[in-house]
């Protein structure tokens, strides 16, 4: 069946404004349920729980001892001790014994004698009520247990049942249709290939609900058909209290899903002014919230977290609890005047400052969401953020597990990722000079480089000793890694020069401005005096040695300068060029921060050059050195 029907335009309207007017045409009211206390671990309380009884019911003893009348006991001492009579003066007590009526005090079983006969002497007296627990010493009878919106908790149980609580009122879960749409999704792992895409997102979805502690169900993707999406959308909302429909929300030709909601419904908002995001879709479906969520990974959670969020939050009875920070920004963000802008960040904290470096912007970058730790919302009409300015961002992580990283800011290399998953770490990738520059601010713990000196043929000291004053500044030595030309399997265009980087059946893919890298090939091209502008591709350029190897591996260049670890990773195939040395600056007083020390140790480390040996490239030489300059 085709659709001739074409999508309307696209809105651009503020998000404020638009999940306001969502949320007052929606009335949204959560419903609620009794279920067991034993039942209700994570539910939220609807209402605040009133205890029924007290607890303790009853006076009982608080220690293993003796129960007395304390009058009988007053006046006893060493010099002058008093004795007991059993059964006639007291009675033997053990902790959470009823008292008798006519005893109102403890003594405990290691302060009295007992003599042969049965007797207890004493030598200190006792006070009425002393190592007794009275009626209502924890839960008195009427008091509140716990509140109403209360998340119930394992060490709620005690008291609720203590205070003769059998049942609780809680709102109902959610139940959350997730209906993912496209001829292009799959959702078995055997299925993918050329052109298809497995379904991550309805995963992600599911886990956002279900960590809200509401229901997500997924259901089988929908082919772009829409008599079909028009069927799949009225069961899922006869088994739901609210559906997500991921994908067909844009205003291509087989984005059918605002034309069957408005058939079915009420479209309330269809394109808001946000990036990434932009093409969601807020709809009343028999009187059942509908969002038509974007495609794209990151567009998809930024939109469930902006529009989702707030209404599974009304239903579920829940306050949705955000955590902000201010931090220094490392480098300048540019952002378009026509949308409210949510960036991905990293953290580090340097010098009881934090720092924020921005991640891939991309709507499909779903690495950078992981590797996040904060996201940087830029205001509509706001065109960006300058570098050393203060930005407030919300955490997506905790802060003491950002404390725990070590920053690090500049050149990129694999090593780094190795050494991720033996340490707290946080590395943002903006070249040889980024790094130089980040520290210069002291914006970073350390700064990866790899830059030569084209006079003299050395590394990296020379430009410390540049920019920074003597003796405030070390280097600690890094790795010597190999750099070389990355080709495909067998080098089927032959390359093995700079030389053949020039030639017209050759597309080449570079590293950014900045990186040490690029100077590698900036200057071997004016040693040979080539002209760079007859490399097809010299403008085209990424942030690490992997996206460059990516590019060749799936034929989006010929060949790229990189190094033969990212080369290995890909199954390419290298040319070898020179090994360069990759190193990490650092201001000599952060040399006894503890992370920073941990850091030398891994680098030090047998596991590190274990792992190093095994994918080549590398050469460890004086690895973990500090040299003063």
């Amino acid at each position: 069946m085709t659709d001739n029907r074409e999508n309307k335009f696209i809105q651009n309207e503020p998000v404020e404004i638009a999940l306001k007017n969502y949320l007052d045409i929606l009335d949204l009211e959560a419903k609620v349920e009794v279920i067991k206390v034993e039942e209700s671990l994570g539910r939220v309380s609807s209402k605040a729980v009133i205890a029924k009884r007290s607890s303790p019911s009853y006076h009982s003893s608080a220690m293993d001892g003796i129960a007395v009348r304390a009058e009988k006991t007053y006046g006893a001492s060493e010099v002058s001790p008093i004795i007991l009579k059993s059964e006639q003066d007291f009675e033997y007590v053990n902790t959470g014994n009823p008292l008798s009526p006519d005893k109102d005090a403890v003594i405990m079983i290691e302060d009295v004698f007992i003599d042969e006969e049965g007797n207890g002497k004493i030598i200190k007296s006792t006070y009425p009520w002393e190592h007794i627990r009275t009626v209502g010493e924890d839960i008195v009878k009427g008091e509140l247990i716990i509140p109403s919106k209360h998340k119930i908790r394992p060490l709620d149980f005690g008291s609720l049942l203590n205070g003769g609580i059998r049942e609780v009122e809680v709102y109902k879960k959610v139940k959350v249709g997730i209906l993912p749409t496209g001829d292009e999704i799959v959702q078995s792992e055997d299925l993918v290939e050329v052109g298809k895409i497995i379904d991550s997102n309805s995963l992600v979805f599911k886990s956002l609900v279900e960590e809200m502690g509401g229901i997500g169900k997924i259901y089988p993707v929908c082919k772009d058909e829409p008599q079909k999406l028009s069927e799949e959308i009225k069961l899922a909302l006869e088994e739901n209290d609210f559906l997500i429909i991921n994908a067909g929300s844009s205003a291509g030709k087989k984005d059918f899903t605002r034309n069957i909601i408005e058939e079915l419904g009420q479209v309330i908002s269809h394109g808001v002014a946000m990036k990434p995001g932009k093409p969601t879709i807020l709809a009343k479906v028999n009187n059942k919230p509908v969002i038509g969520i974007p495609g794209y990974p990151v567009s998809s959670y930024i939109s469930f977290k902006t529009f989702a969020e707030p209404i599974l939050s009304i239903l579920a009875g829940i306050k949705i609890k955000k955590d902000n920070i201010e931090a220094i920004l490392s480098k300048r963000i540019v952002s378009s005047l026509k949308y409210k802008e949510i960036v991905r960040m990293t953290l580090g904290e340097v010098n009881n400052n934090w720092i924020a470096t921005p991640l891939t912007r991309g709507a499909g970058a779903t690495m950078s969401l992981v590797k996040a730790d904060a996201l940087l919302e830029i205001p509509r009409e706001v065109e960006g953020f300058e570098a050393g300015s203060l930005a407030k961002m919300e955490l997506l992580k905790d802060v003491d597990t950002i404390k725990e990283k070590v920053l690090i800011i500049g050149s990129h290399d694999l090593i780094l990722d190795y050494m991720a998953d033996l340490m707290p770490l946080s590395s943002g990738h903006v070249g040889s000079f980024g790094g130089i520059l980040a520290l210069k601010k002291e914006q970073c713990h350390l700064a990866p480089i790899h830059l030569l000196n084209e006079k003299t043929g050395e590394y990296n000291s020379h430009l410390l000793s540049k920019h920074f004053e003597k003796d405030t500044v070390s280097l600690i030595k890094g790795v010597k890694r190999l750099q070389g030309f990355i080709v495909k399997k067998a080098n089927p265009k032959n390359i093995k020069s700079f030389e053949d980087l020039l030639r017209a059946d050759v597309s080449f893919v570079n590293r950014q401005r900045g990186a040490g890298t690029r100077q590698l090939l900036d200057y071997n091209l004016n040693k040979l005096d080539l002209d760079r502008e007859k490399i097809k591709g010299y403008e085209r350029e990424f942030n690490t040695h992997m996206a460059v190897a990516v590019a060749v591996q799936s034929d989006s260049a010929d060949v790229a300068l990189g190094i033969y670890s990212a080369s290995q990773a890909m199954d390419l195939d290298f040319v070898e060029l020179v090994y360069e040395e990759y190193d990490f600056a650092i201001h000599n007083k952060n040399l006894e921060d503890e992370r920073v020390k941990d850091f030398i140790r891994i680098l030090k480390s047998e596991e590190l050059k274990t792992k190093l040996e095994e994918i080549g490239g590398y050469k460890l030489d004086n690895t973990g050195e500090i040299i003063k300059i």
